[in-house]
């Protein structure tokens, strides 16, 4: 299915802008700074208090300190815009919670378990899902060898992960041609009678 065009009469309502920058850090660790930013575009009441269209409703900030393994080292937070300011704030330092769960191992069950529902915030929760992908495109070619895999001679760690990057494509047997596989026969293809033309 193609994406439709957009309409031409149609209101901004809402945006919501996340943002994740990773840095690499002298001691050999990375931070990540991860944002998510919801503004309107109109004024609304909030609290019994009037939030200007543009204002942020949310202005959140997930900090994490990770290793080259994707171990979370130090992790925290920071709501610096909210519809409850002294009730959406309130949840302390919760998401020191991460601190442990690996990025790539469980990290989503894991969040799911410490931070769900009431255990934390809905929008730093929900920010939480996007940091393994966009930690593993800034370890990509740097930390992580895309090219050749770990050493151990399994493939690349992004193939088999989508649709473009299955090892039997055309992506991997251009890209890739060490970790291409042939496509395997369709069995339910082959068990079709073959269709005879007169």
């Amino acid at each position: 299915m193609s994406s439709s065009s957009p309409s031409e009469q149609r209101r901004l309502l809402h945006r919501r802008i996340l943002d994740v920058q990773v840095y690499a850090r002298d001691d050999g660790l990375f931070d990540v700074e991860a944002e998510l930013v919801d503004t309107k575009a109109r004024d609304l009441m909030l609290a019994g208090e009037l939030r200007k269209a543009g204002e942020p409703v949310h202005d959140m900030l997930l900090r994490l300190v990770v290793d080259a393994q994707l171990n979370i080292r130090q992790a925290g937070s920071q709501t610096r815009w909210m519809p409850y300011p002294g009730s959406c704030d309130e949840h302390g330092d919760a998401y020191a919670r991460l601190v442990g769960l690996n990025l790539m191992k469980g990290f989503r069950l894991g969040v799911k378990e410490r931070l769900g529902g009431v255990k934390g915030c809905t929008h730093l929760t929900e920010l939480c899902q996007v940091l393994p992908t966009a930690v593993i495109q800034a370890f990509a070619g740097i930390v992580i060898d895309t090219r050749e895999g770990d050493g151990s001679g399994q493939p690349p760690f992004q193939l088999d992960r989508c649709h473009a990057l299955r090892s039997d494509g055309p992506v991997v047997q251009t890209h890739y041609p060490r970790w291409y596989r042939k496509p395997e026969a369709d069995p339910a293809a082959a068990a079709l009678p073959a269709s005879s033309s007169s």
